[in-house]
């Protein structure tokens, strides 16, 4: 069985005063000390990151790791756009069930702020078709389009879209970690600026920096002398078409969709035994289109279901999704992004999450995306 056995993460946000390296070292160490591990006790490396190579020029990260570490051992560096985090860790899981007794760090690190917005943009549409670039779509094009066909599909309003902000701001403002600690309005959504319409500055993830790291094991003896440890359940990536126009829905992601359905057949558990989840919420009609094509809200009807505020930390649902503040609030460092939901999910059921602790969850779910859904991971956590 594979366990996480312990979490750590940087501050998200605008950290100009340190490098990647710097986040890395920090998510790495932090980590350890943790768990209280020593370095030469663990066995392997995966690195979650997207934009080292196009905006720092910095290809072989994983032997710089090797050199903070001060080890020799396998290091593997994963790049699935902004799921990199999500599929660092898939990868380490299937490590896992090739070899016993093994400690294995996945760690997960963007650095976005030091470049202007024309060059993290350039980078992060490298994720997009070259078609869909060359018509000039960026990615708050691409889920703007998705976000006017959702809403004249189903009939619902910008209005409807800004409860996601909302939920995931106020969750934010609980955890000291996030990039973004200010509760906001819907008045305050609705009357920020168009980024790509129907979505504004406020339906958005901001550019951040962070890193985030856990801890993998499959090693008997190290579990049982860890205070907090959490099983995996189930860890599933599908990859699916880069461009829109290829796919047969667009208010839909299916590569969300098949991946938690194989996840949670894989953890033999229903979607209603889940109590915590983390959604990529890139902008606020992802995280609807999570809702339904993770099987939690029947296809259309997340437009009102948002509404009614069930997944919000204290409203009173059985299921509540982005306590961390999610990729809107708490921030989204890309690479990081992924470790960092499963990170979250271990700490609401290891209760260790503090002031916004969610009671009597014992299973949790990551979900994290790449693209406009080119990429899905699902992760089931239990305890």
């Amino acid at each position: 069985m594979n366990n996480i056995i312990g979490y750590y993460t940087t501050q998200f946000g605008e950290l100009w005063e340190k490098s990647l390296f710097d986040l890395v070292e920090e998510a790495i160490f932090g980590v350890l000390k943790q768990t209280n591990l020593e370095n030469k006790q663990i066995d392997a490396v995966f690195f979650g990151n997207m934009l080292a190579g196009v905006l720092e020029n910095n290809l072989h990260s994983t032997s710089k790791i090797a050199e903070i570490l001060k080890i020799n051992i396998p290091i593997f560096r994963a790049e699935a756009a902004c799921a990199s985090g999500g599929a660092a860790f898939n990868l380490a899981k299937t490590y896992l069930e090739a070899n016993s007794n093994k400690n294995v760090l996945v760690v997960g690190a963007e650095k976005m702020t030091d470049y202007s917005q024309e060059e993290a943009i350039t980078g992060l549409s490298a994720a997009a078709s070259g078609e869909e670039q060359e018509a000039g779509l960026t990615f708050p094009g691409l889920y703007g389009m998705m976000a006017n066909y959702y809403l004249e599909k189903y009939h619902y309003t910008e209005k409807n879209l800004s409860y996601v902000s909302v939920k995931n701001h106020f969750h934010g403002s609980l955890n000291e970690k996030a990039h973004f600690r200010k509760k906001i309005t819907i008045k305050d959504v609705l009357q920020s600026p168009y980024v790509a319409y129907p979505l504004k500055v406020l339906d958005s993830s901001p550019i951040s920096d962070g890193a985030a790291a856990v801890i993998l094991t499959n090693n008997y003896d190290m579990i049982k002398k860890q205070k907090h440890s959490a099983i995996v359940l189930a860890s599933e990536v599908i990859t699916d078409t880069i461009s829109l126009k290829e796919r047969k829905n667009l208010d839909e992601i299916l590569a969300t969709k098949m991946a938690a359905d194989v996840a949670f057949k894989k953890a033999k558990i229903n979607r209603r035994d889940i109590g915590i989840a983390e959604v990529h919420d890139c902008f606020s009609i992802a995280e609807i289109l999570a809702m339904e094509d993770l099987g939690f809200w029947k296809k259309g009807t997340g437009g009102q279901k948002i509404m009614e505020e069930s997944t919000m930390f204290g409203g009173g649902g059985n299921l509540v999704v982005n306590t961390s503040g999610g990729l809107k609030a708490a921030g989204h460092p890309v690479g990081a992004t992924g470790i960092k939901q499963i990170g979250e999910i271990f700490l609401q059921l290891t209760k260790q999450a503090e002031k916004r602790q969610v009671k009597n969850a014992k299973y949790g779910l990551a979900h994290n995306v790449g693209g406009s859904g080119g990429t899905a991971v699902v992760t089931i956590l239990g305890v």
